[in-house]
Formats: C-alpha cells, sequence, structure tokens
C-alpha cells in the first residue's frame, strides 16, 4: 500500500479498464464502514478523483494502485465516520443503516445487464453476507471510528494490522487493540438465527400483519421486542423505538387500517429474510428483522425515501 521514493523505471500507469475491477471492492468496503449506499458512492467517485487528479508520472510509481486506493477510501471514510456524530445530532429521529435489496430477486434479473465489475448501480456491487446484516451493521454503528475501520479492515477484509495502521495513522500494536476491543463487541452479540427459522417467522408476521390480527403478532414478537423506526424526519411516522411486543402488534396493525391498500412483499433485505411495504408499486418502507428463540426480538423499518433509492425497481 505504500509508493516508493523514485519512479519504477519501466512501470506504466494502469489506465481506467485496470481500476475499474477496484470498483467493486471500494463500494463493499465503504459501505460497511458507513452504512450508507450513498455515501459509500460519493467515498468511491472521490478516491477515483484523487487517483486521476495525480500526474501520469506520480500515478506510475504506486507500487499497488489498488492497494493505495483502499488506503485513500479508508482515510475518507474515517474522516466521514469521525463527523457522523454531529449529523447525527441532527437528524430527526432514529438513524438506522441504508437497506440494500437482493436484485437476483428481481424479475429477470439484475437491471442494466452489465457486468458485475461495471454495474451502473451501486447496490449491485455490494456482496450480501453476514458483515451487511442490518443486525451487524448496527452493532457497527455502536463502535468508535477507529475501532469500526480496525475491525473491517482486518476482520472483514483480511488486510494485515500494518496496513490497517497506515490508514488510522496509529501503530499495528494500537490498531490490533482497536480490532480486539471491536471484537468483544461482536461476542456479546447473538448469532443469527437459522435461515429456515428466520423465513418462516418473517412470512409469519407479514400474514399476521396483512390480517390485522394482533394476537398472532403478539405470538410471533419477544415479549421485550423493539421496534426501531427511521424516516429522517421526511414522512409520518413514530420518531423512537417502540418497545415491548403487544406495543409493536398494535402499531403495526393500525398502519396496516390507515393504509388498507398496504402490499407486503418478502424479500431479502441485507442478505437476509424481511419486508418490503408500499403503494401502488412504490416502495414506502423496508423492514429487516433480528429473531431469537422462535420470536422476533427487533424490527428496523427503513422509511426514510432517500435510503429507499435502490429499492425503486423493488
Amino acid at each position: 500500500m505504500s509508493t516508493p521514493p523514485a519512479p519504477q523505471h519501466g512501470r506504466v500507469d494502469p489506465g481506467p479498464a485496470a481500476l475499474a475491477g477496484e470498483r467493486r471492492r471500494l463500494t463493499n468496503l465503504a459501505y460497511r464502514l458507513l452504512g450508507s449506499l450513498a455515501d459509500a458512492e460519493d467515498v468511491v467517485q472521490e478516491t477515483y478523483a484523487r487517483w486521476y487528479a495525480m500526474s501520469a508520472e506520480r500515478r506510475a510509481e504506486v507500487v499497488s494502485p489498488g492497494g493505495w486506493l483502499t488506503k485513500v477510501a479508508g482515510r475518507v471514510c474515517l474522516d466521514l465516520l469521525g463527523s457522523a456524530r454531529a449529523r447525527r445530532e441532527r437528524y430527526v429521529g432514529e438513524w438506522l443503516p441504508e437497506p440494500l435489496p437482493n436484485r437476483a430477486e428481481l424479475v429477470g434479473g439484475p437491471v442494466g445487464g452489465g457486468s458485475a465489475g461495471d454495474a451502473a448501480d451501486p447496490a449491485d456491487r455490494v456482496t450480501l453476507d453476514e458483515s451487511v446484516h442490518m443486525a451487524f451493521l448496527v452493532l457497527l454503528d455502536s463502535m468508535t471510528p477507529a475501532e469500526r475501520v480496525a475491525f473491517v479492515l482486518h476482520d472483514v477484509f483480511r488486510y494485515p494490522f500494518g496496513e490497517v495502521a497506515e490508514i488510522l495513522g496509529r501503530s499495528p500494536a494500537a490498531c490490533r487493540q482497536l480490532a480486539t476491543s471491536a471484537r468483544r463487541r461482536v461476542r456479546t452479540a447473538r448469532p443469527p438465527a437459522a435461515a429456515e427459522q428466520h423465513a418462516g417467522l418473517v412470512r409469519e408476521f407479514r400474514r399476521a400483519w396483512a390480517a390485522k390480527d394482533i394476537a398472532a403478532l403478539v405470538g410471533l414478537l419477544d415479549p421485550g421486542a423493539t421496534s426501531t423506526p427511521d424516516s429522517g424526519g421526511l414522512v409520518p411516522a413514530e420518531l423512537r423505538p417502540i418497545v415491548g411486543g403487544e406495543r409493536i402488534a398494535r402499531a403495526f396493525t393500525e398502519i396496516m387500517g390507515l393504509e388498507p391498500r398496504l402490499e407486503l412483499v418478502e424479500r431479502t433485505v441485507n442478505g437476509q429474510p424481511g419486508l418490503v411495504a408500499g403503494v401502488d408499486g412504490v416502495t414506502s418502507a423496508v423492514l429487516a428483522f433480528d429473531v431469537a428463540d422462535d420470536k422476533i426480538t427487533r424490527i428496523w423499518a427503513v422509511r426514510n425515501p432517500e435510503k429507499l433509492r435502490a429499492w425503486a425497481a423493488a
């Protein structure tokens, strides 16, 4: 990830085609660090802008262009994470990570027909695995910026601590301690439920919600369940989490009563079974779930339209 102090004779400046394959990896990294697809795309664009702002001679000196791009993207993300606290203080209501669809579930497959490396939509470039589950992203958001960067780069993307240290501006030993601290937080979280159990509970929740069956909803929810909405103040919604299975069941039943045309579709949300709610083909909410012991324990309901752009074709 470092650059030599003097030009390397015979080294050629890699062209756009050689760097295009890095875009997917950078988008994956930035989304996991920021929890925002829009911010991740901005980071990737800024990273490439800095690359092409250098002279061709300077670019030709870079030993590892991919490593250089990763270092810059990591530092840009770190700066954004540092300013996120101030931005969250101005955010109306609860802030949740931006949900991601599984484009393969769309009729006809992914939109655009491009290859994986040149996908036009940033959402198509994010790999859906356990490191993008909503519960995991919410947990990452509880970490300090330095912890999050150290943990994601080392534990998720397998970068050595020497390279992580270059991004964080700390010693490798300090970065190892940051990752260890972050790892402790992850260990305290419950492991994800089996996919079949998760999907079955989400399916039953959809049926009970559509039927406005409060008793059935209460039966599916843990008594201490929490439902967290994210509207950004842009659409009508609760601004604080709803706690308690019965309270959640009544709140969701009331939503269905206010909008009888609401359609509920089972979709993959951040790599796990979830629900998409909409009216007349327009997505109005995306719901992610956490389950344990045959009960739904957490619901994350993203209603902020600025976070639903990737679901326009859902």
